[in-house]
């Protein structure tokens, strides 16, 4: 995980996993949360309960009773994740803002690949993971990032229509009664309601055009005072603005807009430097337009938003492929918008972390509590990693300064 437990990271864990321990509010959950945390921290191939309960017996004899505790640890036990995973983000939040702000809360999903049809929510379904239509759980996460660190607080299972109207599938999973059908968007605001009502810090929110297609969500967004930055459909319509933010007459769709502009409107940004598998900087065209949104909703033009659209055109595409909105200020610097808007990528490869290195994927159980509460352990751990991370690779004073012309700018 990129660090080695020394004496002093124990006495840290130990004190954490204290203070996880006073949520769960029981001495046998406290016990089987610490076997099951450190089970994900292990070296083992898979990461399910049962090759956890072996690594954590002393005898085959023990492994069994070891595996049914963990097993009703996370199927039965009724523990609170919010309240767990709400530990877990004052853990990272107080490591990630010493040097740096919270700047970003980020929205995305990713799939669960999954082989059976009995696992509550799976079915085939399209997810960015696969870059295809899989077997597979979806869930949506919430994240915070500062420009050093990146930590998902929050996770809500998608479960399609057709499972949460299928009250046989409801009862052998375990579906809670008042779990029903919520779109994508639906479970992204109600994380962004309780990070609010936690008290989470945070200034902008980022998602992909899934989300950001949805009025509701971008207006939910601006209810709760945030700034966004939100990938739009090419298919979005529009009104242009002149100089002075006028609105000109006819309303287009994004794509024509970026047509409109031209090739001469597109300017060459790097957002920072490539990995070292990467071998290069990430670098692309971008055009930017001042916009007012034409949404169906009653109303005027005069009284919406003027919002910045955002224009991508990736070397080796013959013409534009993303597009996105933003309400952060025009005195923002056209890199600081994309680099801020570029940094819900940083998402996808903590969702390989968590999935490669703390077994975010390996649940094997089939009940909708089983399901969270191994994701809240792995919250929970991912945390730690952040934490310890923060210790060892402190923000330089360089990334401390762009953060803080963020913060100012948004």
């Amino acid at each position: 995980m990129g660090y080695e437990l020394d004496a002093g990271a124990q006495t840290r864990l130990d004190e954490y996993f204290s203070a996880i321990g006073v949520a769960l509010d029981n001495k046998t959950r406290r016990a089987s949360f610490a076997t099951y945390a450190m089970g994900l921290f292990g070296s083992a191939d898979r990461k399910s309960a049962e090759p956890i309960a072996a690594m954590a017996s002393a005898d085959a004899e023990a492994c069994e009773p070891a595996h049914h505790r963990l097993l009703r640890f996370l199927r039965d036990s009724p523990w609170s994740d919010r309240d767990v995973r709400r530990v877990a983000a004052k853990h990272a939040i107080e490591a990630m803002t010493v040097d740096e702000p919270i700047q970003a809360w980020i929205v995305d999903d990713t799939g669960f690949l999954k082989q059976g049809k009995h696992s509550v929510g799976v079915q085939r379904q399209y997810t960015g993971s696969a870059g295809k239509i899989a077997n597979c759980q979806l869930g949506v996460s919430l994240s915070l990032a500062t420009p050093s660190a990146h930590v998902p607080i929050d996770f809500e299972l998608y479960l399609p229509a057709d499972w949460a109207g299928d009250p046989g599938r409801r009862k052998e999973c375990h579906i809670p009664e008042d779990v029903g059908f919520k779109t994508k968007e639906e479970l992204a605001l109600r994380m962004i309601d309780r990070a609010v009502a936690d008290g989470v810090p945070g200034g902008i929110v980022l998602a992909d055009s899934w989300y950001g297609r949805s009025h509701r969500f971008r207006s939910a967004i601006r209810v709760h005072g945030f700034h966004y930055g939100l990938g739009i459909m090419p298919t979005q319509k529009m009104w242009r603005l002149d100089t002075r933010e006028r609105r000109i007459p006819d309303a287009e769709d994004a794509r024509t807009i970026a047509k409109r502009l031209g090739d001469k409107a597109f300017r060459r940004v790097t957002w920072r430097d490539g990995t070292m598998a990467e071998r290069r900087k990430l670098t692309s065209r971008f055009a930017f337009c001042r916009v007012k949104v034409a949404t169906d909703d009653g109303t005027e033009p005069a009284q919406r938003e003027p919002v910045w659209l955002l224009i991508e055109w990736p070397d080796g595409e013959a013409h534009p492929t993303k597009f996105a909105l933003t309400t952060l200020r025009r005195k923002m610097s056209k890199k600081q918008l994309v680099r801020l808007f570029k940094e819900r990528y940083r998402t996808e490869r903590v969702y390989e972390e968590m999935k490669g290195e703390l077994g975010l994927d390996h649940f094997e159980g089939r009940s909708f509590p089983g399901w969270h509460h191994h994701v809240s352990v792995a919250i929970c751990c991912y945390a730690f990693v952040v934490t310890e991370r923060m210790r060892c690779f402190p923000p330089s004073a360089e990334r401390h300064r762009r953060a803080g012309s963020y913060q100012l700018a948004a």
